[in-house]
Order: C-alpha cells, then structure tokens, then sequence
C-alpha cells in the first residue's frame, strides 16, 4: 500500500506490516528504511507518483539494522550506487540482520502471543526470512541536519538495537520513529503506541528511556515503523508507550 502525504512531502509504503518511507524535496529523494524485498517495486510506484524516478534517489538512511528494514538496500546500493547510511553501532547487524540476541526467544515468544502469527506469516511470505545484508554503508551521523533531501536530523534512541536512531524533519513538524515507538507490535499484534516486545529488542527499559529521545523533537507526526502513522502529538504517543511499558 503507498499513502501519499502522510506528512508533508512524505509518502508511505507498506507491506505486511512493514512500513518505509519516501521524502521527497527539491534536491530530490531520501528512502528512510528498506522494509522488505517485495517493497522495491511498490517504491518504484510511489516515485511515479511524484514524478520522480529511481535515479532521484540521493541516499537510504536505515533507522536500524534488523532484517525488515534492510531488505532491498542491497539491491538500490549495487544496482542503482544509493549510498546507504546507518549508525556505527548497527553496521554489522546491518550487514547480518539476523544476527542479534534479543531479551526473549523470537522463535517462542508468538506463541504466547498468537494474535503475532499471522502478522509474522505475512511478513515471512514478503521475503522477510531470505534477506542479504549490506556492509558497504555510511556511517549515519547524528545531531545535525544530514546532506540528503529534507535535511532529516538522525538523533540516537538505543534499546530495540544499540544503533537505533530516529529522523527528525523540524520544518514538516514530523519525526520518523523507525522501531524506537511503533504503533503495531508484529511480536504481539496489538495497536497502539508502544515499544517493540522483548523478542526483538536488546533492552526494553533502555528502549522505553529512549522515548525521551522522541519527546524532544515535539513533533506532531509520528511515522513508525510498524502500524499507522499518529498525527496526535509525539507527548501523547509516548504517554502511551510508557503506559504499556516492558512487554
């Protein structure tokens, strides 16, 4: 599914619960996560959308390095020569996106949770089990505006993984949350603002004292990784994350 304008200049591509996004400016486009295999074409659409095309692309940041956001960034890097960024701290997890240690069993911990499976089934039948790393990236710098379209801020917010960073864009009133606060839960399948389960985050209270991350940016619009964007405030969705807490 593509949903133009989630934000300003912002599009939204999803699949199987797997969300990235396109940032679309003068200076051209910025990819922020590369979700799944199956997505690659449904970001061809969306740039047809905008009158864009594959070349216009200027850069693929990667808010984190698991495998269901490192899909296709292989592919745009060696076909294309995107260059990809990620922070340090989640480089070689980007090049071997399964390969991290969880505070719970990914494997046992859905079936506690059996609203997760058919979530997890459908994210497994978009490629998410067959997926190659990348380990030709950039180095993702945080604290000031990067050289890429929309001049998103990268800002630091460790717990899901130990480089997890989200996207601040100041002047579209809207931050990128990547999986530092999603708004579905694929480990549990429920809604709602909240962060990732322990069976795929490193440290859940590192990851809930991450929030204040988000809470700086005073955003209006959060673009999560999994689930529906909040268009509510970003105080309000992380009283409700907090609310939640560990899980």
């Amino acid at each position: 599914m593509i949903t133009t304008d989630v934000a300003d200049g912002i599009d939204l591509i999803s699949h199987a619960h797997v969300n990235c996004y396109l940032i679309d400016s003068d200076e051209g486009v910025t990819l922020v996560d590369a979700g799944l295999p199956r997505m690659w074409p449904m970001v061809l659409g969306a740039l047809v959308r905008r009158g864009r095309q594959a070349e216009d692309i200027r850069g693929l940041v990667l808010t984190h390095g698991h495998f269901d956001h490192v899909g296709f960034a292989r592919h745009v890097h060696q076909k294309l020569g995107v260059p990809v960024f990620v922070h340090p701290q989640d480089e070689y997890l980007a090049a071997h996106p399964y390969s991290y240690q969880p505070q719970s069993n990914r494997f046992l911990y859905p079936l506690a949770h059996p609203r997760s499976l058919p979530l997890l089934g459908r994210m497994a039948l978009a490629g998410a089990l067959s997926i190659r790393g990348i380990s030709d990236t950039r180095a993702l710098t945080t604290g000031d505006p990067l050289p890429l379209p929309g001049s998103p801020v990268a800002m630091l917010a460790p717990g899901h993984t130990a480089g997890q960073c989200i996207l601040h864009l100041p002047d579209r009133d809207t931050v990128i949350s990547g999986d530092a606060l999603v708004t579905l839960d694929p480990y549990t399948g429920k809604p709602g603002p909240q962060i990732v389960a322990s069976a795929a985050t490193k440290d859940t209270r590192q990851a809930l004292a991450a929030l204040d991350v988000l809470v700086d940016t005073g955003a209006t619009t959060v673009l999560p990784g999994h689930g529906d964007p909040w268009a509510h405030g970003v105080d309000k969705a992380v009283d409700r994350a907090r609310a939640i807490g560990e899980h």
